[in-house]
């Protein structure tokens, strides 16, 4: 095979994923992650979900923790799958640090955003509001590069988004209970750090 032929494969799958080497491991270790909290069951999932009240007597990781945790295995699995399409799609925009401060920060808009706005929301898990945020990132890094999918990234988000908040959830979404406005804070959460970062000019 030509060295300058693309990877067949596995290998090239991968690839395709952003997987190859270390961000394979990385990909794999962040969804083991979810896997594994979800494997706790009902003691874990009341220990680390949104609880509004908790929140207020002092326990507060839960702002954090709640991003990690999530309704059943099926919810955790839909979660797992938007982290895989996230990861194909950006993940050597930003260094895996960055990526890590933008998940947390997308997270900390999102309970912010329920507790400060949303007083009705009594509890709340789940990662794909925080995944919205390393979506918006993302899409950041790719217009700054004027990237053409940037654009149709950006177009998608914003009319994902108005849907959201004028008609609730997408006809496709996984389950009733999605909270869209935890889509539209972790959308804010990660676009307004993202643009304080410095992105990667190319993927690597």
């Amino acid at each position: 095979m030509n060295v300058e032929d693309p990877p067949r494969g596995l290998g090239g799958f991968l690839k395709s994923l952003n997987c190859d080497r270390a961000y394979g491991w990385a990909l794999l270790g962040a969804c083991a992650l979810l896997g594994l909290v979800e494997l706790g069951g009902e003691p874990v999932r009341a220990a680390l979900s949104y609880q509004r009240t908790a929140i207020a007597t002092g326990e507060w990781w839960r702002v954090l923790t709640a991003h990690f945790v999530h309704l059943d295995a099926g919810h955790a699995l839909l979660n797992t799958l938007g982290l895989v399409l996230m990861w194909a799609l950006f993940a050597r925009d930003y260094s895996p640090l960055r990526w890590l401060a933008i998940y947390l920060t997308s997270a900390l808009a999102i309970s912010l955003g329920l507790y400060v706005l949303d007083p009705r929301i009594e509890w709340y898990v789940g990662a794909s509001g925080a995944l919205h945020g390393v979506m918006t990132a993302g899409t950041l890094a790719h217009l700054r590069r004027r990237d053409l999918d940037g654009w149709i990234l950006a177009v998608f988000i914003v009319a994902k988004l108005s849907y959201e908040q004028i008609a609730g959830s997408m006809p496709f979404a996984g389950t009733a209970n999605t909270l869209v406005d935890a889509h539209l804070y972790g959308a804010i959460g990660g676009l307004a750090l993202a643009f304080f970062l410095r992105s990667r000019a190319e993927p690597q």
